[in-house]
């Protein structure tokens, strides 16, 4: 191991993960760029992607199953760049738990549960609106940027084009009180979290 190499990583305080996740992220521009996870630890962030950013650059990103992580950049390198996170011990001891389940996950080859992270969102009374015109009121249950699954009395085909609240979406499945929801567009980075309303 090279000697500049050997030193960063003594200057690391927490282990990184080699788990590769993708996901999206957003430079000060505003501009979004797809990206995919190297590592990961509980500080700091391994990205290949295109657009590097200046070094102390805020970065915003979505990583499907671990959701939003910001922070800023720290250093680049041929594939991409890492950024350092200062999060909340709380936080912190969270994603080290998420991070454990997730190599532990790719390392037995488990299949990915889901696309995108789900969170309970704060406002979650909404209306349905089917095709036909016909409207219930409804549950959001919980909601990523990509989907939500909604308690309602309807079950509308699978297939079936659906307005949530104001957002169009598509039934993907039904489960006992309610349905999935496909959104058509995903929510972009900087306008999701538990306060986002449909």
């Amino acid at each position: 191991m090279p000697l500049i190499e050997a030193k960063i990583q003594e200057r690391r305080r927490h282990q990184r993960v080699k788990v590769v996740l993708p996901g999206r992220y957003m430079l000060e521009d505003r501009r979004e760029y797809p990206c995919q996870t190297i590592d990961i630890s509980p500080g700091g962030v391994a990205f290949a992607g295109a657009a590097k950013g200046g070094v102390g650059e805020r970065v915003v990103a979505y990583l499907n199953q671990i959701g939003r992580v910001e922070g800023t950049v720290s250093r680049h390198f041929e594939e991409g760049f890492a950024i350092q996170m200062k999060l909340p011990v709380i936080k912190r001891e969270k994603l080290a738990d998420q991070l454990t389940w997730l190599a532990n996950r790719q390392a037995l080859g488990m299949a990915e549960d889901r696309r995108h992270e789900r969170i309970p969102p704060r406002f979650s009374h909404t209306t349905l609106k089917l095709p036909n015109g016909q409207e219930f009121l409804a549950r959001l249950v919980d909601v990523s940027i990509s989907g939500a699954a909604l308690a309602v009395a309807a079950k509308p085909p699978i297939g079936s084009a659906v307005v949530i609240g104001e957002t169009a979406a598509q039934v993907v499945r039904h489960f006992e009180g309610g349905i999935a929801l496909e959104f058509n567009r995903l929510f972009p980075i900087e306008t999701f979290s538990e306060n986002i309303t449909l």
